[in-house]
C-alpha cells in the first residue's frame, strides 16, 4: 500500500481529552444511539473571550454574536446567555429559541430572509431588525404602524462593493441591496422615521479573502459618511461572519494531500477517492479542468486571528487602517461568527457496523449514521475521524494502516460519509467508534433528517468538573450549578 495520505484533525485540550475518555464514549452511544452529537458549552465561552480580546487590543466597542444557524444546540447557546454573550438569529424558531435561552433583546440580531410571523416577534420584543432589501422595510415599517410598537432599530444589509482606483470588486451576493442603492434605502428610512431608527450598516460575504473584506469594510465606512450627511446618526457597521475555523494540524499533510488528489484525477497515481470523484476538478484529455471545490481546512489564520488580521488591514483606498478608522469615527464593531465560535466545540460519533471488499478490492466500511448527520464533507472538509475501540483487550492484533470509504446507513449509492480514502491506523472492527471531531460548525446537525426513518443524532452537553467528566442531555443543560438529569463518570 502506498504511504497513507493522513489529514489529522487539530484538537483543543479539552477536545483531545474527550477523545480519551473511550469508556464514556462508548457508555454515550450504548445509551443513547448511534450517531450521536456531543457539545463543549466550556468551548464556546473561551472562543467568545478570543473575540473579545481582539476588540480590546483595537480598542474598539460592539458586541460578537453568535450565529445561531451554525448549531441548534441549547446548551451552547444558554451558556452564551449566561455570559453575556449576544446572539445573530434567521428565523421564527431561532428567535423563540433565543428568547427562552436567556437573552435579552439587546442582545438578538434578526438577520437574514424574515417572513412577517419572524419580522412582527422582532419587532415586539425590540430586537435589532439588520433589514435585507427595501421590501423588508416596508413590510416592517407596515408591522410597527399597525401593531402601534415602538421605532425598532435596524441596520441596512449592503453588498456589491467596489474600491474605486482598485481592481477588486466583491462577490455577488443574492442577500442585501447594492450600495449604489443607499440612497433609496435612506429615503425609505427618513420616510419611516416614526417606525425605525437607523443605527448602522453592515455586510455578510461568503468569501475568505480578506481583501474582498476589507473593500465591504471600507464601502461600510463610506455608506455611514452618506447616513450622517443627511442628518442620520448611525453607530454601527455589522461585518457579518466568515471568519472560519483551522481544522487539520499539519499543513503539510493538506498540501500533501491535494497534490495527490491533483495526481490521482489526472491518472497519475492510483485514485484516492470513491468512483474517481474529483470534488471539483476533472480530467480532459490529460488536462487539469475546474476548480478544488473544498474549505482550506488548514487556515492557521482563522476565527478571531483572521478578525485581527482584517482589523489591521490598510483600507483599501482610504488612509489608515481599518480598526483605526473605526476608532476615530466612534463607530461600534458587530460580528457575526458561527463556525469560528463553534471552533473545538462538538464530536460526532458513530458505530462501526460492517468492513466489507467491493469486488474492486475497496475497503468500506458502513457507519449507523449517514451522510446528513455527519456533514464534514458536505460543507467541503476534509479531515480523519479517530478510530476509539470499546476497549482494552478488544483491540485487532493487525496494527497495519487502512485506506478505506466511509458509507452510511440510507438505501442510496450517494450516501457517502467520505468520498474520499480515509487512512485508519488499523482495520476496525463491527462495535468500534469512529469520532469526527470539530463538526459543530454547520458539520453536526444543520442537514440532519429523518430520511427513512433513520434516528437522527441526539445530543448530548459534556463538560469538566474537578477532573471528570460531566454529561447531560442537551436540552436538560442550564448553566447553573446544580444541573437537573446531569451524570458524572
Amino acid at each position: 500500500m502506498d504511504v497513507p495520505l493522513y489529514l489529522e484533525p487539530r484538537l483543543s485540550p479539552r477536545l483531545a481529552s474527550l477523545v480519551r475518555s473511550g469508556q464514556l464514549l462508548h457508555m454515550l452511544v450504548g445509551g443513547l444511539g448511534s450517531p450521536l452529537n456531543l457539545v463543549l458549552p466550556e468551548q464556546i465561552t473561551d472562543n467568545l473571550a478570543r473575540f473579545r480580546n481582539v476588540y480590546r487590543e483595537h480598542r474598539l466597542g460592539g458586541e460578537v454574536f453568535f450565529a445561531h444557524k451554525a448549531n441548534r444546540s441549547s446548551a451552547l447557546i444558554r451558556q452564551l446567555a449566561a455570559v453575556g454573550g449576544a446572539v445573530e438569529v434567521a428565523s421564527l424558531g431561532e428567535l423563540q429559541h433565543a428568547l427562552g435561552a436567556g437573552f435579552t433583546p439587546d442582545r438578538i440580531m434578526a438577520t437574514g430572509p424574515k417572513n412577517p410571523e419572524f419580522l412582527w416577534l422582532a419587532a415586539r420584543t425590540a430586537v435589532v431588525v439588520h433589514v435585507d432589501s427595501p421590501a423588508e422595510l416596508e413590510e416592517l415599517a407596515a408591522l410597527v404602524h399597525r401593531f402601534r410598537l415602538p421605532r425598532v432599530r435596524i441596520l441596512l444589509r449592503l453588498s456589491w462593493f467596489t474600491a474605486p482606483g482598485v481592481k477588486v470588486l466583491t462577490r455577488q451576493s443574492r442577500f442585501g441591496s447594492p450600495v449604489m442603492e443607499l440612497d433609496g434605502l435612506l429615503k425609505g428610512v427618513e420616510r419611516h422615521g416614526d417606525a425605525v431608527e437607523l443605527i448602522g450598516v453592515g455586510y455578510h460575504l461568503d468569501t475568505t479573502s480578506l481583501t474582498e473584506k476589507a473593500v465591504a469594510l471600507e464601502g461600510c465606512l463610506q455608506a455611514m459618511d452618506l447616513c450622517r450627511a443627511r442628518g442620520l446618526q448611525p453607530r454601527v457597521i455589522d461585518i457579518g461572519g466568515g471568519f472560519g475555523a483551522n481544522y487539520l494540524a499539519d499543513g503539510g499533510q493538506w498540501e500533501r494531500y491535494t497534490t495527490e488528489l491533483t495526481n490521482a484525477v489526472l491518472g497519475r497515481r492510483p485514485p484516492l477517492t470513491w468512483r474517481q470523484h474529483g470534488y471539483g476538478l476533472r480530467n480532459e484529455s490529460g488536462t487539469l479542468r475546474g476548480a478544488l471545490g473544498l474549505y482550506p481546512a488548514y487556515r492557521p489564520v482563522a476565527g478571531e486571528r483572521y478578525l485581527g488580521a482584517l482589523l489591521s488591514s490598510q483600507a483599501p483606498s482610504l488612509r489608515g487602517r481599518l480598526a483605526t478608522l473605526l476608532l476615530e469615527s466612534l463607530y461600534d464593531l458587530y460580528t457575526e461568527p458561527g463556525r469560528a465560535l463553534t471552533d473545538q466545540c462538538g464530536l460526532t460519533l458513530a458505530r462501526v457496523l460492517e468492513v466489507r471488499r467491493t469486488e474492486a478490492g475497496e475497503h468500506l466500511v458502513r457507519l449507523a449514521a449517514n451522510a446528513d448527520d455527519i456533514g464534514l464533507e458536505e460543507h467541503g472538509v476534509l479531515m480523519d475521524p479517530l478510530l476509539i475501540p470499546p476497549g482494552e483487550g478488544h483491540v485487532p492484533a493487525a496494527s497495519e494502516p487502512l485506506g478505506a470509504y466511509l458509507a452510511g446507513n440510507l438505501c442510496l449509492e450517494a450516501d457517502m460519509i467520505t468520498r474520499r480514502m480515509v487512512f485508519l491506523p488499523r482495520p476496525p472492527v463491527p462495535g468500534d467508534l469512529l469520532a469526527f471531531a470539530n463538526t459543530a460548525g454547520y458539520c453536526m446537525d444543520f442537514s440532519a433528517d429523518h430520511a427513512q426513518r433513520q434516528p437522527v443524532a441526539r445530543k448530548v452537553a459534556v463538560w469538566q468538573d474537578a477532573g471528570s467528566w460531566r454529561w447531560c442531555l442537551d436540552e436538560q443543560y442550564w448553566p447553573i450549578t446544580n444541573n437537573g438529569g446531569v451524570h458524572e463518570v
